[in-house]
Parts: C-alpha cells; structure tokens; sequence
C-alpha cells in the first residue's frame, strides 16, 4: 500500500478552522522585513547587570520524565547584547546541580556543558541515574549567577503499580490574546507529576494578525510574522519570558508535542495556509528553522526523525504515545469534498501510524493514552440514517461519515481513522483514551467506529479536548458574551453527533487529568477572564471513562 502515503502530492486546497479568524495575506515587502532581527528594543529592556553578568532571563524548564532520569533546560543571557535570535554574544559555561532537597544539599547529579549562539545560548541537560517516581530540585549557574531553583519529578519504574496520576493538560496559548493564568493555577496546585502540553505553545503571526477578539491585550515580538530561525527563536524567547509559564515550568516536568502554530497555520508536509512559497521563502527551509528553534527552546527530547513523536510509560497504570500530526500529513481537503475518504492521502503517515498501532497493541498498561494535537472525534452535519446516507454519499462522492466541518482534524482523514479505530476493535485493546487540543473547545466524547449509527454501533476510545488557554473560541469570533454560544451550539452539536457528551465552546481554561486503576477523569477548569492577569479559575465540569467501558459519562465533583 506504498501509494496511500504519497503525502507531498495531493493538490487540494486547504480549508480554515471555522474557530479561527481568516489570516491576512502577507506581501513582498513584509517578508524581506520579517528577516530583521529586533535587537535593539530587547536589548533595551534588559536588567543593567546583563551587561555585568550572565543572567537566566528565561526560566527553567524540565520534560519527558523517565525513570531514572528528565530532561532540563535553561537559557543564559550572557551579555545584553545575547538576546534571543540575535546571533551574538560569547560562548559561557554553564553548570547544573539536582538534588533530593529544595536547599540543594543533597546533591545526587552535577556537570556543565557550554551554551553558544549556535544553539541561541539554551542548553540541555539529559540527567540520569536517578530514582522513579521522586522529587528532585535543580538550578542552574553561569560566571558566578545562579539560577532560581525549579522542582520536576520522575516517572514511576516501568513495574511499578502506581495508585494514581495528575496531569495538568493544556494546548492553544496565544500571546497577543491575553494573559497565561491557566499556567499559573496548573503551577499552584502543586500536586502534579507532570502537565501535557498539545501543541500551539506558540503563535507564528504577527502583530493584530490573529484572533484576539479584536483587541491586542500585549504586543508579542517580533511584531511580524515569523518566518527566519532568528524569529522563531525570538518569539520562543518572548514567550519563556511570561511569569505564569516561568512558574508552571518550574514547578513540573512538561510533556509536549507541536500542532500548527509551531510552524504556520494548518500545517501539512509540503506546505501550510499561512505560507506563502517564495514571498515568505521556501517552506522546507521554514519548517526545518521551526523544527529547531522549537527543539532547542523545548525541554522536548528529538523522536523519531527529528519529530515530536514517542512514547513514555509511567508504571503499569499508563503509557502515553504522542503524536506528530504535522510532519507527515496530505494537504487538507476542501470542506465537504469527498477526497476525505480517500486512502491515498494520510495524516499520521505510515511508519508513525504503524508505529502507534503497534504501541497500543503491546501495551500491557491499565490505560492507553494518546497526546493528540486535533481532534479524532467525528463532528460532522448533514446526518441520514447509515442506510441512507451512505449509498448517497458514495454516489455524490460525499464524505462517507458526514459532511466533516473541519477536514484539519482526523475527520479529514478518515482512512488512517478507520484504520486505527479497526485495530482497536479487532485486537480488543481496551481503555484508550486521547487527549486533544487544537479546537479552542472542551469536548468529552466516546470515539465511535461508525458514527452514522452511534449508540448502537461500538465505541472503541474516549476522548478528552481542552480548551485554549487564551486563544479565540466562538464567543471571541462572534464578539457576543461569554457563555451565550455554548447555550445554543452544544444541544445542536450534540443532537447531530450522539457520541459527544459535553462540548462548551466559548470559555478558556486547563484540564486536570486524574488515573488510577478504575477510571480516567478529566476535571474541565475555566478562567474568569483571559484578559486580566489575575484572572480567577473555577472548575466548570468533569467527565470520566471507567475502565473497560470506552465510554464518556459525567461525574459531579473534581477530583
């Protein structure tokens, strides 16, 4: 089946998220603009003793907990000239101690590498030989300054019968769009073993380019849209500088994958919406400068061909695959044509594809989850009954499983779908669940094998989707209150699609998923306003799976 995945040759047009507002069209002249670096302004805004010493204006960070050991990440800012993307300033020595203690005197792994522009002075530490399912403490120093100290944690030994897990889950935060308070609440809690973040860290448009509700709360930098390695580094660099992120990071190790927005707007192999080839350079030469500044300002270990792409266990409870559903994905499809069904194009691609369907079939956890950037969940209008739709939908050349609304997600791809969802079926592979951002909504949905005739037809997953942080939903687009969409959509949405249990589309905010042996629970929280940057956080709703069921049901308390 070598022709399924000729991913670089469909000519179909892309189509735009219905929950994002239209991108305006770039130009000649804004791209050679785009490959200045903003040195002077930055520069300018640094503490005076940057020009005197190191600093670590940047935060600490810490990811993909193993075992025996984490990932660590920090940036130094070696002179005031050092900036992020900048290209300058001297190669520094930099050291790191772990410790058991938050005081630093039990230390149980020390080193130092060097931190040069040829890596934008980020550096990494890949720490080994330390205990599972333990506390550690870390800090970083460079000529004389030390670093704030930073807690993670590892996961638990790949026997170990673990009672439960706390995930922080969160996707979607655009910068411009308010203020990243869903960081800060995840950070007080203090309770997690790590927090999941599903793609959209960053925003590549430039400034008043993307939706904020018609009002830039801050600007970002670079004020134009990233194109050049100095850019995605410079708009890495500006988000790191956000006190809530600083605090999340250092309180719990993250868990990322890329979407979209790493790159550009409804990102596929060849190419994106928001990429205009030529005027805004060559698309290969674009994603690899993406690739990475996301790699070197991410405490995300490279996968699998340099992609986000891997696996990690923590215990017997779970295993979490994470996907790329970027790197290797045929152009969307225009809405409402029937080249969704066609096998020849993919989103997953067939070796990462091959690769998950082996995962979920050896594991020999309790619960299968999958860090799933767009949403796998049908979600489709113009419903008939099975029996009549689809005859119909094969003479017209219609989408077999509906009119799909949004051909970005998995309902623009339904042969890798049907693929999947089959050999959860006929393998009888139990309690998968996938965890999804992407769509600015929360969702809790089972994950039908065939949704023409949900509920009688199996339900072979669940699937839990979060909100964004800050960026627009439909009570954004449309600029009406808050909660006064949701009223109306969500019976309509969940009238046409049976599977969906819950599905609020205006409110941003987190999830906090809680596992243990029984169930996997999703607890949905919602912030009183993204704009304030001491917005409050409520919890709205929660809705879990019991294990062996693969189905969505709601609870009436958080966990």
């Amino acid at each position: 089946m070598t022709s399924r995945y000729r991913s670089s040759e469909s000519a179909d047009t892309p189509s735009e998220r219905p929950n994002s507002l239209s991108p305006r069209r770039r130009t000649a002249l804004k791209a050679v603009a785009a490959t200045a670096v903003l040195a002077g302004p930055l520069a300018a805004a640094l503490p005076a003793r940057a020009a005197e010493a190191p600093v670590f204006l940047h935060g600490l960070a810490s990811g993909d907990p193993l075992p025996d050991g984490v990932l660590l990440w920090t940036r130094v800012t070696p002179t005031a000239e050092a900036i992020p993307g900048s290209g300058l300033g001297p190669a520094t020595d930099v050291s790191w101690v772990v410790a058991t203690d938050k005081a630093l005197t039990n230390v149980v792994s020390k080193g130092s590498t060097t931190a040069s522009a040829a890596t934008d002075h980020t550096v990494k530490a890949d720490i080994r030989g330390l205990a599972p399912a333990t506390d550690y403490w870390f800090r970083f120093s460079a000529g004389g300054t030390d670093s704030p100290v930073a807690r993670t944690r590892t996961a638990p030994a790949a026997d170990a019968a673990v009672p439960g897990l706390r995930f922080g889950v969160v996707s979607c935060a655009n910068w411009e769009a308010g203020y990243f308070s869903s960081y800060r609440h995840l950070a007080a809690r203090g309770d997690l073993d790590a927090w999941l973040h599903l793609g959209d860290y960053i925003y590549e448009y430039g400034t008043g380019e993307y939706g904020t509700r018609g009002t830039v709360v801050r600007q970002t930098a670079p004020t134009h849209e990233i194109l050049t390695l100095a850019d995605y580094r410079t708009r890495h660099g500006k988000y790191k500088t956000d006190p809530d992120l600083q605090a999340l990071h250092a309180k719990a190790p993250v868990v990322a994958i890329w979407d979209d927005h790493e790159f550009a707007n409804d990102t596929w192999s060849g190419g994106a919406e928001n990429h205009t080839e030529g005027a805004e350079g060559a698309w290969p030469a674009r994603q690899a400068a993406a690739k990475q500044a996301y790699f070197e300002w991410m405490p995300v270990r490279p996968a699998i061909a340099g992609t986000t792409y891997r696996r990690l266990r923590f215990g017997k409870l779970a295993d979490l695959s994470l996907l790329d559903l970027r790197s290797f994905r045929s152009q969307q499809a225009a809405v409402g044509n029937g080249t969704v069904d066609d096998p020849d194009r993919t989103l997953t691609g067939r070796a990462q594809l091959d690769w998950l369907k082996a995962g979920l079939k050896s594991s020999d956890t309790t619960w299968r989850l999958v860090g799933n950037s767009v949403m796998i969940s049908p979600f489709a209008i113009g419903s008939l009954s099975a029996d009549l739709f689809k005859p119909l939908a094969k003479l017209l050349g219609l989408p077999q499983e509906g009119i799909a609304l949004n051909t970005d997600q998995w309902d623009g791809y339904t042969d890798d779908r049907r693929e999947l969802l089959a050999h959860l079926r006929s393998n009888a592979i139990r309690n998968t669940v996938f965890l999804t951002g992407d769509i600015h909504m929360a969702w809790a949905n089972d994950v039908p094998v065939d949704a023409g005739t949900y509920p009688l037809s199996a339900s072979a997953a669940t699937e839990f989707v979060v909100t964004s942080v800050t960026s627009d939903n439909l009570d954004d687009i449309v600029k009406v209150p808050e909660g006064t969409l949701t009223a109306i959509a969500s019976p309509i949405i969940r009238a046409a699609n049976r599977h969906v249990h819950f599905v609020d589309t205006d409110r941003h905010g987190y999830g906090v998923l809680d596992i243990t042996a029984e169930r996997a629970q999703m607890d949905y929280y919602v912030l009183s306003d993204r704009t304030s940057s001491t917005a409050t956080s409520a919890w709205s709703r929660s809705y879990r799976t019991r294990s062996g069921t693969q189905k969505v049901e709601r609870t009436y308390d958080p966990v």
